[in-house]
């Protein structure tokens, strides 16, 4: 649940420089001479935050390789160095994850440039040939469909991501295995900042890296999306000298499953990429130290359950908390620690601070149904940052088109309470969906609104069995009605309802820059 999806933007510079000019994590503000007086410049600035940098263990053709182990030390000053050590001990973790891959054999020869010729089966050695041995890499294009299609205009840079990315998506699970392990087994003091079950937290971390990188010459479009993530990963204890771990075990899967695009080349590009991603996270995060808290206390004062799914839940901050009405923030419980789930503010801020979120248990959900059937007053949970740009829009004069399916009508319910509280009343219509009357458990909230307030109406939209309100689909609904043209819309429930919802109000002519609702991927991690 994050930005708007029908908006975008482009950029044509984004190639992140030369690594040769500036190293890694170099701070991006300009020298302090050029910012302003010193007075002013202790006021604004964040605290420096020196880290070190990203070093790839060994070259390409190590990282595929299973490493030998290095002998061992003699007595005396002709043993290693410190450094030399820590490279030995990264190197040892390598073949540590080497051993623990499963069927890499047949991995290897699926992605072998040709079939093999006839002979007897390659040991495991002779699998992993050296550099002057192996297939050169290869000039792989991404198709016009692939999600990494290269535009003529893409920086060489951009390229040579593209086609990395293009290379592994197919294959990007083992990737991702890959890279968690090389990241839990060469730094394990970074297993602590991860829930303890994987199984929802695994893509996206590594997933978030490569949208970065697909980013990467859009640098409006990626600063905001990092900015964002750099500010969100401050609640699960990131700190600056984490990220060339990461960087490093990034380069370590990269390297080892791409191997037909990867060439030194390919490598500087990506170190140049995931500098400027880093730069720019760490940047932000720093920033928004001086004005907010990593997480917020909030103390659950009231429990309400609606249906034998789904709750209406307030708490009160320990501090205050700013948002706006339509954002949402991420949720954490003290029954899955570092498990985080997103949710929708259900009013618009409040005289006495209190914030209130609409829950509904999804089977084999975590932190929903702990909310759901375990939550009582009393409880303490943390609040991530306000997130979401599905806000309204006080300086325009267009009315509002309002699609809620299931809980989504909670962020709904808060947008017709801004557009109240905002004193200038414009029209507001509200289509609240539901598979059957019963699944409209907020609906009595809704039309006690629509009767205090004369310019908003409220539509219930039933899809099956007997209802008072409208039959069928919520989009068909919708057409049925308008026109829309001097209307801006706001969509939000289940992801597939924002689909066909996106495209029933462009069908009927909205324009798409008019049309706001959170990111389906948001959407689809939150429903557990």
């Amino acid at each position: 649940m994050d930005a708007p999806t029908t908006t975008s933007s482009a950029g044509s510079d984004g190639s992140g420089g030369n690594s040769g000019d500036w190293g890694w994590f170099t701070p991006s503000r300009p020298p302090a001479e050029e910012r302003g007086s010193p007075d002013r410049q202790s006021d604004e600035r964040a605290p420096s935050r020196p880290v070190n940098p990203i070093r790839p263990v060994g070259t390409g053709a190590d990282r595929r390789t299973p490493v030998e182990p290095p002998p061992a030390p003699g007595p005396g000053p002709s043993g290693p160095r410190a450094g030399d050590r820590r490279v030995d001990e990264r190197r040892a973790g390598d073949r540590r994850v080497d051993e623990r891959r499963v069927d890499d054999r047949r991995v290897d020869e699926r992605r072998a440039p040709g079939p093999a010729a006839p002979g007897p089966t390659p040991s495991r050695r002779e699998e992993h040939q050296r550099p002057d041995e192996a297939p050169a890499p290869q000039d792989v294009r991404p198709g016009p469909d692939s999600p990494f299609a290269v535009p003529e205009t893409a920086s060489p840079d951009a390229i040579l991501l593209r086609r990395t990315m293009a290379e592994v998506e197919p294959i990007s699970d083992k990737v991702t295995s890959y890279f968690y392990a090389l990241l839990f087994v060469q730094h394990p003091e970074l297993r602590p900042l991860f829930p303890a079950a994987m199984d929802a937290q695994r893509d996206r971390l590594f997933k978030a890296i490569l949208t970065a990188a697909r980013l990467i010459d859009d640098p409006d479009i990626l600063t905001e999306f990092l900015t964002r993530l750099g500010r969100g990963h401050r609640k699960y204890g990131t700190q600056p000298e984490h990220y060339p771990a990461v960087g490093e075990c990034l380069i370590g899967a990269l390297t080892r499953y791409a191997v037909t695009t990867w060439t030194d080349e390919a490598e500087a590009a990506w170190v140049r990429a995931y500098t400027a991603i880093s730069q720019i996270m760490i940047d932000a995060a720093a920033e928004d130290e001086l004005r907010a808290p990593a997480w917020w206390q909030a103390e659950v004062v009231g429990h309400e359950p609606r249906t034998h799914d789904i709750a209406v839940i307030t708490v009160r901050p320990d501090q205050p908390y700013p948002f706006r009405a339509g954002q949402y923030t991420s949720v954490e419980t003290p029954w899955w620690p570092r498990v985080w789930r997103h949710y929708s503010f259900a009013s618009a801020p409040r005289s006495d601070g209190l914030l209130s979120f609409h829950v509904k248990a999804i089977p084999a959900g975590w932190v929903s149904s702990a909310l759901v059937h375990r939550a009582r007053p009393g409880d303490v949970i943390r609040l991530g940052p306000p997130a979401g740009s599905m806000t309204v829009d006080h300086s325009s004069d267009n009315g509002l088109l309002c699609l809620g399916g299931g809980t989504g009508i909670a962020p709904i319910k808060a947008l017709v309470e801004d557009v109240a509280d905002y004193g200038i009343h414009r029209p507001v219509e509200v289509f609240y969906g539901a598979r059957n009357d019963h699944d409209l458990y907020d609906i009595d909230t809704m039309l006690r609104l629509a009767r205090k307030h004369p310019w908003l109406a409220v539509r219930p939209v039933v899809s099956d069995g007997p209802t008072n309100g409208l039959s069928g689909r919520l989009p068909d609904a919708v057409r049925q009605y308008g026109p829309w043209n001097a209307f801006d819309a706001y969509l939000s429930g289940p992801p597939g309802m924002i689909r066909s919802g996106v495209d029933a109000l462009v069908g009927i002519g909205i324009p798409s820059h008019r049309i706001r609702h959170d990111s389906i991927e948001e959407l689809a991690a939150a429903a557990e």
